[in-house]
């Protein structure tokens, strides 16, 4: 009743809430941005996805813009809590980085549109920061494939080991068929070559090789 009698409501539109509403969505399409540049330069996966990587930005800014509706008008921000509240969303997300993105992008629309930029940008410094880093620790050392041969006869486990050098590798699983053997292996390779392949296809009783990168997560 006293927020009702004091016309807390009924507040205007003036220049000056227009200016900074205007760089707050400014900013926050700037944060967007870097957010767009860093989860590029840092992806790992299979499959890059540009649309998922665009509606970071778009979630940034949107956020932005619905934290700023709310501290502008209390009977809008009433009917925006309404309005979220029974919106669902059922797409799946695969990869926990791009959960990590999702909640930063949120995160961020937040912090800008409530006036708390520098948590935002505090926030994009070290979380950069900290991708980045863990990012060039995986070197070339760090190239784990998985290694499918199918081969027939008998000695010839021994000749694939040979083949393989000094390269580590661990059977994953070997499938033993009537006339044919199929064998998974796990092969890390620090010299990032594959020229391994070559000499198990110069094999005799090779019927066939593939060579799958893994890009997971593995323990030494």
């Amino acid at each position: 009743k006293s927020f009702l009698e004091s016309g807390g409501f009924l507040q205007g539109v003036s220049l000056e809430v227009l200016i900074r509403a205007a760089g707050y969505i400014v900013l926050s399409l700037v944060v967007g941005l870097l957010l767009y540049w860093l989860y590029r330069k840092t992806y790992s996966g299979v499959v890059y996805s540009r649309s998922f990587a665009a509606s970071l930005v778009g979630m940034t800014v949107l956020t932005c813009a619905i934290i700023v509706t709310i501290q502008s008008n209390m009977v809008l921000s009433l009917g925006m809590v309404g309005a979220l509240s029974i919106v669902r969303y059922r797409t799946a997300v695969k990869d926990p980085m791009d959960l990590l993105y999702l909640f930063w992008a949120v995160a961020s629309g937040i912090a800008v549109g409530a006036g708390m930029f520098y948590i935002a940008i505090f926030v994009l410094i070290v979380m950069a920061v900290l991708l980045l880093i863990l990012k060039r620790r995986k070197g070339p050392r760090d190239e784990m494939y998985i290694l499918l041969v199918h081969y027939t006869g008998d000695g010839m486990d021994e000749a694939i080991r040979r083949a393989l050098g000094t390269s580590p590798y661990k059977v994953k699983s070997k499938t033993l068929r009537k006339h044919d053997v199929e064998m998974a292996v796990e092969v890390r390779d620090k010299r990032s070559g594959t020229g391994f392949v070559d000499a198990l296809r110069n094999l005799n009783g090779i019927q066939d090789v593939s060579l799958v990168q893994y890009s997971g997560d593995y323990i030494d």
